[in-house]
């Protein structure tokens, strides 16, 4: 069993940053992709960037250039570094695994006023 808690969410002016933190219970070493997803008001969850055990990432088109995942093993972490952000970031992110069993945690409230 994994639970992920996210946390590092909040208000920010267009243009600022955030840093969403996920740390999950139990090793997150031994589950191969991470990722976090959102979803805006009136609109489905999408998929916002992965990361493989590897190191390896993908992205949104609307996030590329702006938002870079990050994991530490050692930690049990899994990070989301936003940049630049934008009104229409503003969601509800969850951080979530891609592989194997899923596992969600609860989300963490981003607002982007501009």
């Amino acid at each position: 069993q994994v639970q992920l808690v996210e946390s590092g969410g909040g208000l920010v002016q267009a243009g600022g940053s955030l840093r969403l933190s996920c740390v999950a219970s139990g090793r997150i070493s031994s589950i191969d992709i991470m990722g976090w997803y959102r979803q805006a008001p009136g609109k489905q969850r999408e998929l916002v960037a992965g990361i493989s055990s590897t190191g390896s990432t993908n992205y949104a088109d609307s996030v590329k250039d702006r938002f870079t995942i990050f994991r530490d093993n050692a930690k049990n972490t899994v990070y989301l570094q936003m940049n630049n952000l934008k009104p229409e970031d503003t969601a509800v992110y969850y951080c979530t695994t891609l592989s194997g069993v899923s596992y969600w945690g609860q989300g963490t409230q981003v607002t982007v006023s501009s």
